[in-house]
């Protein structure tokens, strides 16, 4: 009955004919206070024990998503050609041009083709700089916002990293290439 009531297992209303014993017996009064002492710590280890449970499973859940691989997802990549010296021809000269970045998990490639370029159908390719075609596309350009865009879906998955040149044209002109680079 002591460890009940110490324990609060035992309603108030059944340990209220014990309470006027305890209070006047000595050893149930000490046997009490020891129960209710044992059951005091035992309930602090448990809030400490499910405290460090929750610590560590968030630790743990941290260090998963922190050491996950990055998603491959579908990734667009905008290139805005309006600014870039063009090189026109076969055999391009070497020009003093940063090439621009294209990740080789690019999926889409949006061009944002430069200044008087026409509406209309586009071939696209990538050359190394060789000039042997590695990637050969078709896509249609759009006015939007003022600006022509050529989108065309890619796939550099098996592409070296390195240097090459992007190559556009409508049918009947000449290329127009610009150095891009694989990271």
């Amino acid at each position: 009955m002591l460890r009940g009531i110490a324990a609060h297992k035992v309603p108030l209303s059944e340990a209220d004919r014990w309470l006027t014993h305890f209070s006047s017996c000595s050893p149930c009064f000490q046997e009490f206070t020891q129960f209710r002492t044992q059951t005091v710590v035992r309930r602090r280890t448990q809030i400490w024990l499910a405290a460090a449970a929750v610590f560590i499973f968030a630790i743990a859940g941290w260090l998963w998503v922190r050491t996950r691989p990055p998603a491959q997802t579908a990734a667009v990549v905008v290139l805005d050609l309006r600014g870039r010296a063009t090189v026109r021809g076969e055999n391009p000269p070497e020009i003093n041009q940063l090439p621009l970045e294209v990740p080789g998990n690019a999926k889409t490639l949006t061009l944002e083709l430069p200044i008087g370029s026409n509406e209309g159908a586009y071939d696209v390719v990538l050359v190394n700089p060789s000039g042997t075609e590695l990637f050969r596309a078709r896509a249609t350009a759009k006015l939007e916002d003022h600006i022509v865009v050529l989108r065309v879906d890619v796939d550099l998955a098996r592409i070296s990293p390195g240097s090459y040149f992007l190559g556009l044209r409508q049918r009947g002109t000449e290329w127009t290439r610009f150095p891009i680079r694989l990271p």
